[in-house]
């Protein structure tokens, strides 16, 4: 059960400009507001990661990505519909949407629509879909639990929203829609 107050403290982190932690699926990920290029720098230089490779957008619905998936045809959103919510990561074309920093050096945008209930908590709460990568410095390996992030991240953190993973023991797949490729399986 997720803590009103605690998860009080992350959406208003977030609305501030903060970067979180929070469990994932499979790993602890850090997150932001995808609008927000000041919190995103901020989080891409706690994780030493090159801003060329782009980050995640997780959110509770299908719906929370609508203004991503505009444009796309009936049979790629169909694709979509099928696998979430669940650990499918999708890279979609950009239609313009997406920030620099979200997308990176690429012309497609990473999205999932996450079934862990603290994420699908907090992205209900925050209204919107939020940023999602490994809670980690580059090069080290994600943290797997509150303990590990307070380790590694200190006070860098605006709020860190306890709660277990979600049981995975990997981050989710990341498959190309347009290609069908998978990139992280």
């Amino acid at each position: 059960m997720i803590e009103a107050s605690a998860l009080d403290e992350a959406v208003a982190a977030l609305r501030a400009g903060g970067v979180i932690a929070y469990p994932t699926e499979a790993v602890w990920g850090l997150g932001c507001d995808p609008d927000d290029d000041v919190a995103l720098r901020r989080l891409l230089h706690l994780k030493a990661r090159d801003p060329a490779k782009g980050v995640i957008l997780v959110a509770a619905s299908i719906d929370q990505l609508a203004p991503w998936l505009e444009g796309l045809p009936a049979e790629q959103q169909a694709s979509l519909a099928a696998s979430w919510p669940g650990p499918h990561t999708w890279l979609v074309p950009d239609n313009g949407r997406s920030r620099a920093l979200v997308r990176g050096d690429h012309d497609r945008v990473a999205l999932r629509v996450s079934d862990h209930p603290l994420v699908v908590a907090l992205s209900q709460a925050f209204g919107g879909p939020l940023v999602s990568t490994s809670a980690n410095r580059a090069g080290e390996p994600p943290a797997m639990s509150a303990a590990e992030i307070r380790a590694t991240f200190d006070d860098e953190l605006d709020a860190v929203l306890d709660g277990p993973l979600g049981g995975l023991e990997r981050p989710s797949t990341i498959r190309d829609l347009v290609s069908g490729r998978v990139l992280r399986s």
